[in-house]
């Protein structure tokens, strides 16, 4: 973030801090306790917690993220209650306007602490009952405050909708992912409409409001990303225009890591290799296979079974979408001559495949060698690298990159060499010859990242019979 947006955002925060604790300082010295007590954070919190009553082992929700956010909202609550304040209107001007409202009460020579909230001698002394209504709108916010955080803090529900990561996870698969295992990411652009990503149901409009865009930090998690993770991140082509969208609101994918910051990833006739180690395939990755009958027809019911995408080239050959152990089924059917793998030569480049220059001649069967950036890798720059990292340069860690002839010109400086600031990531899909992925568009930055997919609770088979639609074998599966 640029100093001036630090500034903006200084200019917004302190005169709201200062005002809120202006209040509180008078709100404390009408309830007898020193003004200066509203000053010291974490301080203040155990005060409230005192003069409502609350048990003073309520501080330990004050250091537990997420939970603490809920604890603060109800301990203003119950604060407010001490001063007579029992409306809606007021108990949600305490939450999200406490700056103004406690300020107003605080000098408000009417208005006096009328003793712990949260004990039956004061429920009783000073009686509220809400409305149906009442308590209808406390239960649905409570729900869409409590849904929130976890959505965004603790875990996430989330839906395969194509089929990259067939056969190890297929389309209608509905799992969960945990934010907990890499550390929760804080949210990046804050003003958003609640439970949706990037675009409002029905109407199409933008869920969020990017007038302000936080830097990104990450609380502590649980683990490192590892390679062979099934991992979700905000797709990083959405950062260009024409959706131009802030990282947190990026479409969200699902693949597998292949490499992590320092690996060198190279794909040699099909085979993935990290740091000149052959990479061990998924159990259910799945490729195209040129397979040769006899001339008879396979029977389309055991494909179906099978789950293998079929396509016929002529009348004794066909192409096949599978595992390899499916392939090595199929060698041994009678009518079956051939089976082999769909592989691209090396002299056979595809002008899609990333970093989509012409001097690279790379496809998705032969690509690399690459070295996947890591945070505090210095790269030595040059005609023959720039292409590779140049996007990560300039558009994932914000700096302006131009090229006059071979000198390299970073920020306005000539420049050989870059220094990266984040870890970066190699992400593949299972089902190889359909998925897109980073031998498109690149790297996925440590930004990006959203969380580790860790089980299947519920699978959905579309083309299933009326009966037969839920895949009960795949219910509660732990991904691998």
């Amino acid at each position: 973030m640029e100093l001036a947006n630090y500034l903006g955002i200084l200019l917004i925060l302190l005169p709201i801090t200062i005002l809120r604790v202006i209040g509180l300082w008078k709100l404390f010295e009408k309830a007898g306790r020193p003004g200066w007590e509203a000053v010291i954070p974490g301080y203040c919190i155990y005060i409230m917690i005192k003069l409502s009553g609350r048990p003073a082992w309520w501080m330990i929700w004050y250091f537990i993220p997420v939970i603490n956010i809920i604890m603060i909202i109800g301990v203003r609550i119950d604060f407010v209650k001490c001063y007579g304040k029992f409306t809606f209107l007021q108990h949600a001007g305490a939450v999200l306007l406490s700056f103004i409202v406690f300020p107003l009460w605080g000098f408000d020579k009417n208005i006096r602490y009328l003793g712990a909230s949260a004990t039956d001698e004061f429920k009783k002394k000073y009686p509220y009952k809400k409305s149906t209504s009442r308590e209808w709108a406390d239960a649905i916010i409570f729900a869409v405050v409590a849904a929130t955080l976890i959505r965004s803090f603790l875990l996430e529900a989330y839906t395969i909708p194509t089929g990259s990561m067939e056969k190890s996870l297929l389309i209608g698969d509905f799992l969960f992912v945990s934010k907990v295992n890499y550390g929760p990411r804080i949210p990046m652009t804050p003003v958003a409409f609640p439970f949706a990503h990037h675009t409002m149901p029905l109407i199409g409009t933008k869920a969020y409001w990017d007038g302000i865009e936080l830097d990104y930090h990450r609380l502590p998690g649980l683990e490192k990303i590892e390679r062979r993770d099934v991992v979700v991140f905000n797709y990083p082509m959405d950062a260009d225009a024409p959706l131009s969208r802030p990282v947190d609101k990026r479409e969200n994918y699902i693949k597998r890591c292949i490499a992590i910051g320092g690996d060198t990833l190279r794909i040699i006739n099909a085979n993935v290799y990290v740091n000149g180690k052959l990479s061990e395939k998924p159990e259910f990755s799945q490729k195209y296979y040129v397979v040769k009958s006899d001339g008879t027809d396979f029977n389309p019911q055991t494909l179906q079974d099978m789950n293998i995408e079929a396509q016929r080239a002529s009348e004794d050959q066909y192409y096949f979408n599978m595992t390899h152990a499916q392939a090595e089924e199929i060698k041994g059917w009678a009518n079956v001559k051939e089976v082999k793998p769909m592989i691209k030569g090396p002299n056979e480049p595809e002008a899609d495949i990333y970093p989509k220059d012409p001097a690279f001649h790379w496809n998705l069967d032969n690509f690399g060698p690459i070295i996947v950036p890591k945070k505090g890798w210095t790269v030595k720059l040059d005609s023959t690298n720039i292409a590779i990292y140049k996007r990560a340069i300039e558009v994932y860690e914000h700096n302006k990159v131009e090229q006059n002839g071979h000198q390299l010109i970073i920020n306005g400086k000539p420049a050989n060499t870059y220094t990266f600031k984040m870890d970066y990531f190699w992400m593949m899909g299972d089902n190889r010859d359909n998925s897109l992925d980073s031998r498109f568009w690149g790297f996925v930055p440590e930004d990006h990242i959203v969380g580790k997919a860790l089980f299947v609770w519920m699978s959905w088979d579309t083309n299933g019979s009326f009966l037969g639609k839920i895949r009960w074998n795949r219910l509660f599966m732990g991904i691998h």
